[in-house]
């Protein structure tokens, strides 16, 4: 992303003396000033001062969640959907620290987030005073910068300069404490008209040598493989990587932050790498003579063992991140820059390394429509009588469309919604990679909801993910927030027992969470979606499944709850073990079903 995001300025007649604002007065200011729009939070002692002023807003809507990690997670699906940044706020103490996981996982997957909590007087700073907590050292390895800030002077450089960090170079997570004593005490309120962060300069331009020195290999490359991370669609690149892609006429990968980024019905798409990577876009890489990495930081879940990855490929990695470059595999090219300005150059450079040469990738095709035409990525039906969630995902896909967002838990159904929906635009796709982080999907696709509320919100959910933020949809009846949720109910941790399956001998430890096979279901999904004020609705059977979907996507006076009762012993495939290189994408062949060719 740029680093020139332009503060706005507030226009003050010359020689008029600035406004006296308490310190919660100039955080409702400045996060006005900002152009925020949304926040999400849940009040305590130590942010009364701020939500008392926020009650007066007309510019910004408060969202009241009912548990500060929905805050984080529907901040972040604001941020994801809409391309800007996400806010959420907590009290002291146990309010902030459940923001920690929201935190975190948007540190790990470059999500901008602006958290801002409240903190205890600061001359009761040290004493263990009640709520209190050093959320700003808590915080320092899962933040791009932690604040605190004490005076009320300083409320408005501070979150300004928040803003800054958290929307310029590696998109992240900033985080914002504010004492109560500067929420209550005055000062002269003073706009930044321009932040200046010694020591914070993010390179955007990558060097032009570097440029060209990717041109050379590409334009050399016999088989090349555009290697791309969610880092093209944070930098809002898929324009400029389209024109690329078509330009040099090399396969696409794209991982699982990256789904929607590149369309998937582009023939140059061989679909996600990695552990449960189709097998054509795991093979190419294994098979490459060039990488060309964007965005992207060679994540174990891509790469297997390092060691034994792409092994006979040179690397080109693009970053805007100089310390990932080089830290897994070291790269022939290190390029650091924008995405979207280094694929544009990257561009140019090749058409220039080209001209007068026989540039001809014909031969590399034919091996990787070979693999695409051998190994379909398909499913088996499964032989207990219920339903196959692969299709169920499926369906949610085609009968929904691309238009739609589609935010999903972590598990089993986050990798078939990953494999088996079609993604054509960036956005499009929202989910939990670096973290993995169970609970994400409702709350994320609430804010992904508020941001963007005339397009249709899905949340795939697992039985085990839903039951840990499924509170949110009390926010969302409220606050007239229509989301669809599907829940993949295998009444199971379905990706711990599918590890259980295949590397424990069986042994399904802990893993069963009695929610929809057999007689008991505890929870109720349907009656606990009626408690909530949603529809409620249980599919059972195949041909109940469109009709369902269908009246989901109809639906938009209330959320949605569908509980899907599916196989547990349907798998994910392909698979590569954990540790292991990706060659071992033969486990997949040798242990998958007999895969349709759809």
């Amino acid at each position: 992303m740029s680093t020139d995001t332009p503060v706005p300025t507030i226009a003050r007649p010359k020689g008029t003396t600035p406004e006296i604002l308490t310190g919660s007065g100039a955080i409702l200011r400045s996060l006005e000033m900002l152009g925020v729009k949304d926040v999400f939070g849940l009040p305590g002692g130590a942010i009364i001062p701020f939500y008392d002023e926020l009650m007066s807003s007309t510019a910004i809507r408060h969202i009241l969640v009912r548990h500060e990690q929905g805050a984080g997670h529907a901040a972040e699906g604001y941020a994801a959907a809409s391309g800007g940044i996400g806010v959420a706020i907590a009290t002291s103490g146990p309010g902030a620290t459940n923001l920690v996981t929201a935190i975190a996982d948007a540190y790990m997957d470059s999500v901008p987030m602006l958290a801002i909590t409240g903190q205890v007087f600061s001359t009761l700073m040290g004493t263990d005073a009640f709520q209190e907590v050093d959320i700003v050292g808590m915080t320092m390895p899962i933040t791009k910068h932690s604040f605190l800030v004490t005076r009320p002077e300083d409320v408005p450089a501070t979150l300004a300069a928040a803003f800054h960090i958290a929307t310029t170079g590696r998109p992240g997570p900033v985080l914002v404490d504010i004492t109560k004593d500067a929420q209550q005490n005055s000062a002269p309120f003073v706009w930044p008209p321009k932040v200046d962060l010694p020591g914070y300069r993010p390179v955007t331009k990558a060097h032009g040598k570097q440029i060209q020195a990717a041109a050379r290999l590409l334009a050399d490359a016999k088989r090349p493989v555009f290697y791309i991370g969610g880092g093209v669609g944070r930098a809002k690149a898929s324009a400029e990587l389209l024109e690329l892609a078509e330009k040099v006429g090399a396969p696409i990968v794209t991982t699982l932050m990256a789904r929607g980024v590149f369309p998937d019905s582009n023939p140059l798409n061989l679909g996600m790498p990695g552990m449960h990577g189709t097998v054509p876009a795991v093979l190419s890489l294994q098979e490459a003579d060039l990488l060309i990495a964007i965005g992207a930081r060679f994540d174990d879940r891509v790469t297997g063992k390092p060691s034994e990855f792409a092994p006979d490929a040179k690397v080109v990695h693009v970053d805007i991140d100089p310390a990932g470059i080089s830290k897994i595999r070291i790269a022939d090219v290190p390029i650091v820059g924008d995405a979207k300005d280094v694929i544009a150059d990257l561009s140019t450079a090749f058409t220039e390394a080209t001209q007068g040469k026989d540039y001809d990738l014909s031969e590399w095709w034919v091996r990787l429509d070979a693999l695409k035409k051998q190994y379909p990525l398909g499913y088996d039906e499964p032989d207990d009588g219920l339903l196959s969630p692969q299709y169920v995902i499926k369906r949610i896909g085609e009968i929904t469309g691309p238009e739609a967002i589609y935010a999903a838990g972590v598990g089993q159904h986050q990798m078939w919604a990953a494999q088996f929906i079609k993604y054509e635009r960036p956005n499009a796709w929202l989910n939990s990679g670096g973290a993995g982080t169970m609970g994400y999907g409702v709350p994320a696709a609430m804010g992904a909801k508020v941001a963007q509320p005339d397009r249709i919100v899905w949340a795939i959910d697992g039985d085990g993910c839903f039951q840990m933020t499924n509170q949110e949809l009390a926010t969302c009846t409220i606050n007239n927030i229509p989301i669809k949720v599907a829940i993949i109910n295998n009444s199971s941790l379905g990706m711990v027992r599918q590890w259980q399956s295949l590397f424990y001998d069986g042994r399904h430890s802990f893993t069963d969470l009695n929610t929809g096979h057999g007689t008991a279901m505890v929870p109720d999904f349907v009656k606990m979606a009626d408690a909530y004020g949603a529809l409620g609705i249980r599919v059972t059977k195949l041909d109940e499944v469109d009709a369902a979907i269908k009246l989901a996507n109809e639906t938009n006076d209330r959320p949605v709850v569908i509980d899907f009762i599916v196989s547990r012993d349907a798998l994910v495939w392909p698979m590569v073990p954990q540790g292991v290189g990706n060659s071992m994408v033969q486990y997949a062949r040798d242990h998958a079903p007999e895969w349709d060719d759809e």
